[in-house]
């Protein structure tokens, strides 16, 4: 099935979902609105025409001044039996960073949505184990949000010696060769 017939296919099993399609040198990008997308997952899994058993990817977006809707999860989908792919973008908005987590659908996407957690800030709603992947716990912001600073009046994070002394210990082990 060609990817805007699928779009089309879901378009019609949720027409208030579906907010735009989009087509670009050959790739498929449907946006749907955040409530429902545990339910689109389930339906572009389970429809046997549809069979898309493989979630790619998921990440983050971060449009600050570009769009209305600050946040974007998209989620790449490929069927491997039927050899189809799709992506799917839900908006999130900032005063409400949250979605449903499709971890009942994927399981695969534990550690992608802990990801865009991690550096987005973005909550996954039912995710069983949601906490820092990359950063340690007790870091302050998300670092790819585009308000997120780059430079400035730095304030280092807390634990930032330990891991110097660490390496100072552990150095003793180095292997020279």
């Amino acid at each position: 099935m060609e990817p805007l017939q699928i779009a089309d296919k879901l378009k019609e099993r949720f027409p208030d979902e579906v907010l735009d399609v989009r087509e670009f040198r050959g790739q498929v990008s449907v946006t749907v609105r955040k409530g429902k997308i545990v339910e689109i997952s389930r339906f572009l899994h389970d429809e046997p025409d549809l069979c898309f058993d493989y979630l790619v990817d998921l990440c983050g977006v971060d449009y600050l001044g570009k769009k209305e809707i600050r946040f974007e999860v998209v989620y790449h989908l490929y069927s491997i039996k039927h050899r189809h792919a799709l992506r799917i973008k839900a908006e999130v908005p900032v005063n409400d960073a949250r979605i449903d987590s499709v971890m009942p659908v994927w399981v695969g996407v534990n550690w992608h949505e802990r990801e865009c957690y991690d550096m987005y800030g973005i909550v996954f709603a039912g995710h069983p184990d949601l906490r820092r992947v990359l950063l340690p716990e007790d870091w302050e912001g998300y670092p790819l949000r585009k308000d997120y600073p780059v430079k400035g009046p730095a304030q280092e994070w807390s634990g930032f010696l330990d891991v110097l002394d660490r390496s100072k210990k552990y150095r003793q082990y180095d292997w020279q060769g």
